[in-house]
């Protein structure tokens, strides 16, 4: 329901440009995206009952329609999830700065701040609670009623607001101006969908209560859509720069007393839990689709906090790039956002088209015939906002989904791969061993040296110590102390001139144990912590680089602690 906050204010930026008689056409245009609303919430409820599971695009695709199709919506849903943080950020900045404009000249900072801080709770571990959410999202809906209900009982606005015009260039009223502006106030449909991914965590029965409340987002978004775009014509407003359309009404229909700053301050605090839903539901998409082999598996590992730290911090950091890219400014992120929205909006409606055809229960020709007219709606609608919006940065958004999908088509292939290659699900032969060498790269004669070839000497019985001899060292000197220290293991000089150890260790294992099972015990020092940690000259991990391109050689890394 945040979207109120900036939905109409992207209509009347378009239609403004036509002056009054272009914002005398508010209404009607917000008439006709609440129709499509309705039509929205109709469509869901009919994939809230049919995937009781939750997904939502994702879900539906997967099921009815093709692999390739659900990542086209798998996609949709990442740039959404990126968009909302970066869109209700800007949104929450922007009304905190309408309310205080001195603020205005660190708009990017204090977005960033936000993010920033919203980022690291979500690291932390915080969770969101619907009761705690239940507080500022009644206050916002309130507040919102007040103004609307309080702005049609006055004749004159309360306050007027002043500032330069927002507007400079002039159009005329025309079908294409009335396009750009629907699809514009579109983004204020962008929580439709919410509903349906997160069925599971509703209450029993979940289907009945997701559905309900589906209804409830339809009614009070369409009743504030409407009710603040008739305030828009009554008080004729036109957008003044650096003051968003929900100060400009709050102030007219309330003034800028206490009630004025209640809304405000409402509006922030919603619009930042409207980001936090996003770390919700981007790392839980994404650990889905790491399970499915369609991002790296690292996404789906949790942290003891139960947090999915590669999914938050993704995030985090797509929406932190959004928000210096646009500078912090709402209107320029807010075309974006419909699009991947009406994507999956559309994949959704003709995933059911396809489920009633399959199942046909009953019923299922009244339902069929409404998801396929939504999909119509949703299908032309997407094109429409990505034609108005192309070069207002839609191409973006154009470019990015078939990269996104690309890329999880690969990481896919790649897993198969990998599969292919551990043979998984097939039984595997019987284990047998294989004559092993135990192979121990040692830098100087010490007491790390005797710790490596303690572990070495417990493995096995053939046990060779390879030394490289690097630029400006002495293999004599070496040599000499080796054979005073008399460890009872062969010692192999290997000589190298580009001040390397991983190569010629390598090397010499290809060479002189082609056939054979290699294990090289790596001693080193582990530092105790914090700036230590830069201490060492980390050449095992150098020699690690070198070794794991030996699928035959197993390497042991010995850590020696340091107290």
């Amino acid at each position: 329901m945040a979207s109120v906050s900036y939905g109409p204010e992207a209509i009347v930026l378009v239609l403004a440009t036509a002056g009054g008689i272009g914002l005398g056409m508010t209404l009607p245009v917000t008439l006709m995206i609440t129709a499509l609303l309705a039509v929205l919430i109709a469509s869901y409820r009919q994939v809230i009952a049919a995937f009781a599971d939750g997904g939502g695009a994702y879900a539906v695709a997967k099921a009815r329609l093709s692999h390739r199709t659900s990542l086209v919506a798998a996609a949709s849903l990442i740039v959404d999830y990126v968009l909302n943080v970066a869109v209700s950020i800007a949104a929450g900045v922007a009304a905190l700065t309408s309310a205080f404009p001195v603020l205005h000249g660190c708009t990017v900072w204090i977005c960033l701040a936000v993010l920033a801080g919203i980022t690291a709770l979500n690291l932390l571990g915080i969770t969101k609670s619907a009761r705690a959410f239940m507080v500022p999202t009644i206050v916002f809906v309130v507040g919102i009623f007040i103004v609307i209900i309080g702005g049609l009982l006055r004749s004159e606005p309360a306050a007027v607001t002043s500032g330069s015009a927002a507007i400079t260039d002039v159009h005329t009223v025309g079908i294409l101006l009335l396009l750009k502006a629907f699809s514009s106030g579109c983004a204020a449909l962008t929580g439709v969908e919410a509903i349906a991914n997160a069925v599971p965590s509703f209450e029993a029965p979940r289907v009945k209560r997701a559905q309900h409340a589906e209804i409830a987002l339809g009614l009070l978004l369409g009743a504030m859509l409407i009710g603040l775009a008739v305030l828009i014509e009554k008080f004729s407003l036109r957008p003044v720069q650096g003051i968003t359309v929900l100060s400009q009404l709050t102030e007219a229909a309330l003034g800028h007393g206490i009630g004025y700053y209640v809304v405000q301050f409402a509006t922030v605090l919603l619009l930042a839990l409207a980001a936090n839903t996003s770390y919700g539901g981007l790392p839980t998409l994404t650990r889905i689709l790491a399970d499915d082999n369609c991002l790296p598996h690292r996404f789906a590992v949790a942290s003891p906090r139960q947090v999915y730290r590669f999914g938050v911090c993704a995030l985090g950091l797509s929406a932190g790039v959004l928000l210096i890219g646009a500078r912090g400014n709402m209107n320029a992120l807010v075309p974006l956002f419909a699009i991947g929205v009406f994507v999956g909006f559309t994949l959704a409606q003709v995933g059911m088209v396809r489920h009633w055809w399959l199942i046909r229960t009953d019923g299922w020709r009244w339902r069929l015939m409404l998801n396929g007219f939504g999909a119509v709606l949703t299908s032309l609608a997407a094109i429409v906002t990505t034609a108005m919006k192309f070069t207002s940065g839609a191409w973006l958004i154009v470019l990015v989904l078939p990269v996104l999908v690309l890329g999880m088509e690969r990481i896919r292939h790649a897993y198969h791969r990998i599969g292919d290659c551990r043979g998984a699900g097939m039984v595997p032969r019987q284990p047998r061993a294989t004559g092993t060498v135990i192979v121990v790269p040692v830098s100087e004669v010490s007491e790390l040296s005797r710790e490596a070839l303690s572990a070495a000497m417990s493995i096995g019985d053939d046990i060779v110590a390879v030394h490289v001899c690097l630029p400006g060292a002495s293999a004599r000197a070496f040599t000499r102390t080796w054979e005073a220290w008399h460890p009872e293991v062969r010692l192999v000089l290997l000589e190298n001139s580009d001040s390397t150890v991983g190569g010629p260790v390598a090397r010499y294992l290809r060479e002189n144990f082609p056939n054979r099972r290699k294990v090289v015990v790596v001693a080193e020092v582990d530092p105790p912590a914090g700036w230590h940690r830069v201490l060492p000259s980390h050449r095992s991990d150098e020699l690690e680089r070198e070794l794991r391109r030996s699928s035959d050689t197993v390497v042991c890394h010995l850590r020696v602690q340091v107290s």
